[in-house]
């Protein structure tokens, strides 16, 4: 069994990294202070292939296995976690546009979304509707010309900044089956924003309410077969946890790799603090950690990309594993900066707070061990 990336590989890793040191990283604090990435950087990333990272080549996409996809979230994530988990939301939407689209909607949305002219987000959680996500309330009524759609949609990335909206709704009776997924276009009669949410972390990206009252949309617009909304949501979750996960990761190792550089630094009692074998037990745990966590993110990858039957499974643990190790490590090395870690000049505190979502979004925790107990039990 070969655990090395190949050359390919390797080449988009240091692809992504070095587009993020160039293009995000030297702005990502005062993108967190402006609460929004400018739009002028999406065509960046688009020009590399990043605006349809699994489209398929016949869509024009760049049709990346999900291992190949998270080593981009891992390497972006190096320079913002924020910006590439945004990116993240965007890529799940264009898969499920390219997979269960029909030809007039991916003629229509998918070359803008692959040049990243049209930003995509998507809409599943409600106020009252979070990890019971089937429960969801917001309605979609028939009409003449299409769909009227009505509800609110919470804690969305993007909402009132991205161009188009995957909107999961109640077309039919309770339960899964009886949810569609539509597409709202910004602009459309009926949608509308709450504020601006005042979050811990994540801050460069907009957050905020959709609002959806009497939102009339086309019949083109319905995305797939009525009644099959929440498969294509489910379907898009176990990817979309492989790339929170290496967005952890990326981010990590970025604060791991800024401690290590400043304790070699740092001077204690006559020594850099890098010296004190107390001090490189604490580098070592978090280094074997990192490892560890990596090599299992990949191989739920590999399992996701070869259709191994346990996928959602390996998908739900990485999900869990790789984003506490994450979060983990990186107060670690807030730790061992010090007073100097709580400051934002060091870019260490960024870190810690945007990491913690990662514990909560794309399903908390708490159900990845629901689904991995499930599936433990019925086997």
């Amino acid at each position: 069994m070969d655990f090395a990336l190949s050359q390919e590989q390797s080449a988009i890793f240091d692809m992504a990294q070095a587009c993020g040191a160039e293009h995000i990283a030297p702005f990502a604090r005062q993108w967190e202070k402006d609460g929004t990435i400018p739009r002028d950087l999406w065509p960046k990333l688009a020009e590399l292939g990043f605006g349809g990272l699994y489209v398929s080549e016949e869509s024009g996409g760049t049709d990346l296995s999900r291992l190949d996809a998270t080593l981009v979230f891992e390497a972006l994530s190096m320079s913002c976690p924020s910006v590439a988990a945004f990116l993240s939301i965007h890529n799940m939407c264009a898969r499920m546009i390219d997979q269960f689209g029909s030809d007039d909607m991916k003629a229509r949305l998918l070359p803008g979304a692959l040049s990243m002219d049209t930003v995509l987000s998507y809409c599943l959680t409600e106020p009252a509707s979070g990890s019971d996500a089937a429960a969801l309330k917001t309605k979609a009524v028939p009409t003449d010309a299409g769909y009227a759609l009505t509800g609110t949609k919470a804690f969305i990335s993007g909402a009132g900044y991205s161009d188009a909206y995957i909107v999961m709704a109640r077309s039919g009776d309770a339960g899964p089956k009886g949810i569609s997924a539509f597409v709202v276009m910004d602009g459309s009669d009926g949608l509308s924003f709450g504020g601006l949410e005042d979050k811990m972390g994540w801050r460069s990206q907009p957050t905020r309410q959709v609002q959806l009252d009497d939102c009339n949309i086309p019949s083109g617009d319905l995305l797939g077969e009525l009644g099959k909304g929440f498969t294509y949501a489910m379907k898009g979750l176990d990817g979309g946890r492989l790339n929170i996960a290496a967005c952890s990761l990326g981010a990590a190792q970025s604060a791991l790799d800024q401690t290590r550089a400043y304790m070699a630094d740092r001077k204690a009692f006559g020594k850099s603090i890098d010296q004190f074998q107390a001090l490189q037990f604490r580098l070592a745990d978090m280094e074997i950690a990192m490892q560890s966590a990596r090599i299992f993110l990949r191989q739920a990858a590999w399992k996701l990309d070869t259709g191994a039957p346990d996928a959602t499974r390996f998908c739900a643990m990485a999900k869990k594993l790789v984003t506490e190790t994450g979060s983990q490590v990186a107060d670690q090395c807030l730790q061992l900066h010090g007073g100097y870690g709580y400051l934002a000049d060091y870019g260490i505190e960024k870190i810690v707070r945007d990491l913690r979502v990662h514990q909560i979004l794309e399903g908390t925790n708490e159900i990845m061990r629901m689904i991995v107990a499930r599936d433990m039990v019925s086997a």
